[in-house]
């Protein structure tokens, strides 16, 4: 309909009073802006004028008008069809042509006949209104019973007038109808249907009706006042104020389709009188505030969706929704749990499969529940959510395009929910303070939407995110969260210099966005990963009190506690159970997820962008390091804007990877490497770590690709290239010592990620050379990685290996049959133990292995460094001995695959380092020299354990043979020297490791030690070793004096028994060995 053919909308009628019908219905009309009522002596409505457009056609009017007195009652005599108009071939009542009449057929028909005016207003008011003055008329054409209106009736024949309805006669008509109904229903519920009919004929006129149209507009008009003054004026029809009648909201919770539900075209003709009639707008405003109430008390489980739908069919009005955005209610001051029930939007952002009483009846039983009844449930789940977050896109999206100001009104209600819900990640989370999982998992469901428009994939509008949102005017409150490089005194400071200007939406929506993953669906993955160890201890403490209850059957009191107390811990492992498993159904929805790493590929280039003070995107270079003055604007960005990054991408990697393969770019490596190699950037350790485990993920084999979603690219492109294989290493190095309590064994975690990478990328040649240039470039770099490497092998294996023994003896313990079962129960926890540590430490021992036979295959030479090499032959040794020497036999245990202990895979990597090395003579002379682990037997029996079980090609053995041969001939020469030693004074030996000093330096401290003391000393501890003070290897000064004197000495005892040591390696490999040390 056209609001601007509408008539005037009405204004508020008086009440009714004790004047005559005809004052009171002059009076009304006049009110509701009608036309001036016909006398009972003025010509009736539907008589044409006196001169028509042509004087052929007045007495054929008149002929037709003059035989419809003669038809019988409308209720008697068939419907006449006055809505299509007449085809252009057909006759009309207006005009008749005489050629037409010439040609006309031969055979007889009945003459069509033009209903006149009154009689139309007639038969259509009645039809509308369903009432009569007609008595003999009690139904329509299709049986749809009249209310007979006597009084009307008796003002017609007093006036002389026809029995018929007209316009004039029309608002007594309706308030006669009004008072005949029952009080005890509603009176919409007569004017409703009433508006509906009237407005189906209005669509239904055809052709040159404007007669028609007109009378109809009038009975809208009117229809709809009276439909208003029954909800805000029952007192006008006689009524006592009813708030149960006096709603819209049951019209609303119905279908629009229906006959009891509220139509487009009422909204249309509401929103059209809003500015002439003040009644209407808190007629509605009302009513959906009732109904977000009503909607607050309802679960999924309840008959939600009508009240979605209202507001689905409101928010299709500006208006309205302008309306609501400013109700005290749309946004008032609540506690987080209260968001959800008391604003005006909260309950419908409330509906989801996580509230309580829904997880269980979607995983009723979940302890027998198999995989294939959970998937099912939660696809059920997945679904029934999707189409729940489809209509609030389209409710919240309508309140964002309404105007500004309820834009902004909604972004104020968001920022509120993200505000008032900090503790969602505490430690230790109250739901009583805290809005609930499903409520925020709405929240950032529809933010991820609303972020849309501008996550194209060439990332052209990321530059619109202000950097300074922050110190404008931001709706985020982030005072209490962690920054990535401040501390609060630094970022306080920052914030406190207030810019001007106001930032645009993109920034709005983005910054809320972000608050959102970080206070909803990380918040809920922290959630579902607390309930996996609440569910393991609830487990655990079942399957204690069932062991113990047959032990209470003769004792039925203690029993009956105890049964109690098992179903109580039954109710909450299983309520935690489902509530799991929703959470988990929700959180793998792939579209949800997909939305969500799109928004992280935008938020990781605008922190490299805002970082690198660059104008990245992933299709321009980056170089690394970064700056080495970080900007404000940077370190204080709040810590989450990283770890959500992280957090999200490592949930996809183990849970959906399959759609992460679209979702992932080359600006996700570039995130992990930038700040791996700028890690001074970020101050959190975990933090820092977690990019690490983001590039381990990403070598996963997942479907066709072997080397994972992230292993081609870290291989092959450029950028990865140029800064990957520095940058793990250099963090390597860096997590030694990060500062947090568990440290040194959060150092092995991280490292055995470290390897993935490295293992991954390791077939291009690229990085080979990388490393042996780094070797040659920055010796000292590269020194402190090979030690750590060194440390880490010796450590894990001995720790590893270790375990073995004490695995074997528990094993065989539990064979006895004579062990008590309190000593059994024991063992068994002592074994489960020492097994979960040997497999831990064991898969760090084969990494470790596994990269050092790498490193030494490409570069041999900086493993065999005066300060490395000595320490490294002592593990071989040591390590070889336990696997083939005596101790060997200890090692035997059930099912070692279980372990990750594999001897027949091991042993060979440890020969081939051996192999690798051999070439050295530093090396050879150091496994010579190694008096503790050393032994020609041991590399004797490994020859023989290497071709018995086939371990090794025989060429290899072969060569370990010769190698062996050569350490046997250093010994017996070092051996020699180490006598012609023996009586070496003491200010020559090192005053730490009590050897003679080949190369004397004095320290800081001012005492005097070999080079390679201190350089070992250094590599695990910068500090010198006296007085605890920083100290660095150039702080140290060489002790030329001393070191003559040494060398003039060794020199003197050399020559009594100095052996051709150099003839014995030229046998092995060729290679001289150096004795001149």
């Amino acid at each position: 309909m056209d609001p601007n053919e509408q008539p005037p909308p009405a204004t508020t009628p008086d009440a009714p009073d004790q004047e005559t019908r005809e004052q009171i219905r002059r009076r009304r009309l006049a009110k509701l802006g009608g036309p001036p009522t016909s006398t009972p002596g003025s010509p009736r409505s539907g008589t044409p004028p006196a001169s028509g457009p042509s004087s052929s056609k007045a007495p054929e009017v008149k002929t037709e008008a003059a035989e419809a007195e003669k038809l019988p009652p409308l209720g008697d005599r068939p419907k006449i069809n006055i809505s299509p108009a007449a085809p252009a071939n057909s006759r009309t009542g207006d005009s008749v042509s005489s050629s037409r009449a010439a040609t006309a057929p031969l055979r007889k028909q009945a003459p069509l006949r033009e209903e006149a005016a009154d009689d139309y207003a007639d038969r259509m008011l009645s039809t509308i209104f369903r009432v009569t003055v007609d008595p003999s008329r009690t139904n329509d054409g299709y049986g749809h019973k009249f209310v007979f209106l006597p009084s009307l009736r008796q003002d017609l024949a007093d006036e002389g007038a026809p029995s018929r309805l007209s316009v004039g006669r029309l608002e007594e008509a309706i308030m006669e109808m009004a008072t005949t109904l029952p009080h005890d229903r509603p009176l919409f519920d007569y004017f409703l249907p009433c508006w509906k009919r009237v407005v189906r004929a209005l669509k239904a006129l055809r052709g040159p009706v404007h007669g028609k149209q007109a009378l109809l507009r009038e009975a809208r008009r009117l229809c709809f006042s009276n439909c208003i003054f029954a909800l805000t004026m029952p007192e006008l029809f006689s009524r006592e104020p009813n708030p149960a009648h006096d709603t819209l909201v049951p019209y609303l919770l119905r279908e629009v389709e229906t006959e009891q539900g509220l139509c487009m075209d009422f909204f249309g003709e509401a929103v059209a009188r809003l500015e002439d009639d003040d009644t209407i707008m808190p007629l509605f405003t009302k009513a959906m505030v009732d109904i977000s109430s009503k909607l607050s008390t309802l679960s999924m489980n309840d008959d939600y969706k009508p009240y979605v739908k209202a507001l689905l069919t409101y928010s299709r009005f500006p208006p309205l929704l302008n309306a609501l955005a400013e109700l005290p209610c749309f946004q008032m001051a609540q506690s987080a749990p209260a968001i959800e029930k008391n604003t005006l939007l909260g309950p419908f952002f409330r509906i989801s499969p996580l509230q309580p009483e829904v997880t269980t009846v979607y995983f009723a039983g979940p302890r027998t529940m198999d995989k294939a009844h959970i998937k099912t449930s939660q696809s059920a789940l997945q679904m029934t959510l999707g189409a729940h977050q489809s209509d609030l896109r389209t409710i919240v999206n309508a309140f964002v395009r309404a105007n500004l100001h309820t834009r902004n009104k909604v972004l104020d209600w968001f920022a509120y929910i993200m505000n008032a819900n900090h503790k969602r990640r505490a430690m230790q989370v109250d739901p009583r303070e805290v809005s609930s999982d499903g409520f925020m998992m709405n929240v950032t469901v529809i933010l991820d939407y609303l972020c849309e428009p501008f996550m194209d994939s060439t990332f052209s509008k990321v530059g619109r995110i202000d950097v300074d949102y922050f110190r404008r005017n931001p709706r985020i409150d982030i005072k209490d969260e962690t920054k990535l490089n401040a501390d609060q005194a630094q970022s306080d400071a920052f914030y406190a210099q207030k810019l001007d200007g106001e930032s645009n939406f993109i920034t709005d929506i983005f910054f809320l966005t972000l608050a959102a993953h970080h206070y909803g669906s990380e918040a809920a993955n922290s959630k579902m990963k607390n309930l996996d160890r609440d569910i393991k201890y609830y487990e655990k403490n079942i399957a204690m009190m069932e062991a113990e209850r047959h032990k209470l059957i003769n004792r039925p009191e203690q029993l009956r506690v105890l049964d109690e107390a098992l179903k109580r811990h039954t109710a909450v492992l299983e309520r935690s159970m489902a509530l799991k498993l929703s959470i988990e159904g929700v959180l793998l929805e792939q579209k949800m997820q997909s939305q969500s790493l799109q928004f992280m590929r935008y938020v990781t280039v605008w922190l490299l962008r805002v970082a690198s003070q660059t104008e990245y995107t992933p299709d321009k270079p980056l170089r690394l390091p970064l700056p080495a003055e970080q900007p404000d604007a940077f370190k204080c960005l709040p810590e989450y804007a990283l770890q959500d990054i992280v957090d999200n991408f490592k949930f996809v990697f183990r849970y959906i990877p399959q759609i992460i393969l679209s979702a992932v770019g080359d600006e996700m490596i570039a995130l992990c490497i930038t700040f791996l190699e700028s890690s001074e950037y970020i101050k959190n350790p975990y933090l820092k770590s977690s990019l690490v485990t983001l590039l381990s993920h990403g070598t996963w084999p997942t479907y066709h690709l072997k080397k994972g979603v992230l292993g081609d690219l870290m291989t092959n492109t450029k950028f990865a290239n140029d800064y990957l294989l520095h940058a793990v290493m250099k963090f390597y190095i860096e997590c030694e010592s990060t500062g947090a309590h568990n440290q040194f064994y959060d150092k092995f975690n991280i490292r055995y990620e470290i390897f993935q990478v490295i293992k991954c990328i390791w077939a291009n040649d690229v990085y080979r050379h990388q490393l042996v240039q780094a070797s040659k470039s920055n010796r000292a770099f590269f020194v402190r990685f090979v030690n750590m490497l060194m440390n880490d092998a010796t450590y894990v294996l001995d720790e590893g290996l270790s375990k073995f023994p004490k695995i074997h003896d528990l094993q065989v313990r539990l064979k006895d049959p004579l062990l008590s079962q309190p000593d059994r129960e024991t063992t068994e926890e002592e074994l489960r133990t020492t097994e979960s540590q040997a497999t831990s430490y064991m898969q760090l021992a084969n990494e470790t292995v596994s990269m050092m036979k790498l490193f030494t295959t490409t570069l041999s030479g900086s493993f065999t460094m005066p300060e490395i090499v000595p320490r490294l032959a002592g593990m071989l040794d040591y390590n070889l001995d336990i696997l083939t020497g005596p101790k060997s036999k200890t090692l035997k245990v059930e099912n070692p695959e279980k372990y990750f202990f594999n001897p027949k895979t091991l042993l060979p990597e440890l020969v081939d380092i051996y192999l690798n090395l051999g070439a050295s003579p530093a090396f050879v002379e150091a496994v010579a020299g190694d008096g503790r682990s050393y032994k020609p037997s041991t590399m004797t029996t490994t020859a023989t354990i290497l071709r018995s079980k086939h371990l090794k090609d025989e060429k290899d053995i072969c060569a370990w043979e010769s190698l062996v041969a050569k350490f046997a001939a250093a010994k017996v020469i070092l051996d020699r020297a180490e006598m012609d030693f023996e009586d070496a004074p003491p200010e020559f030996e090192d005053p730490i490791m009590g050897i003679l000093m080949a190369d004397p330096v004095v320290l800081p401290s001012k005492h005097v030690v070999d080079r390679s003391t201190i350089m070992q000393h250094l590599l695990s501890d910068p500090k010198d070793p006296y007085t605890r003070q920083p100290m660095t290897i150039e702080d140290v000064v060489p002790e030329r004096a001393l070191c003559a004197r040494i060398e003039a000495w060794k020199a003197e005892r050399r020559a009594r028994a100095r052996g051709p040591v150099e003839e014995v390696v030229v046998e092995g490999r060729g290679d001289a060995m150096d004795t001149t040390e």
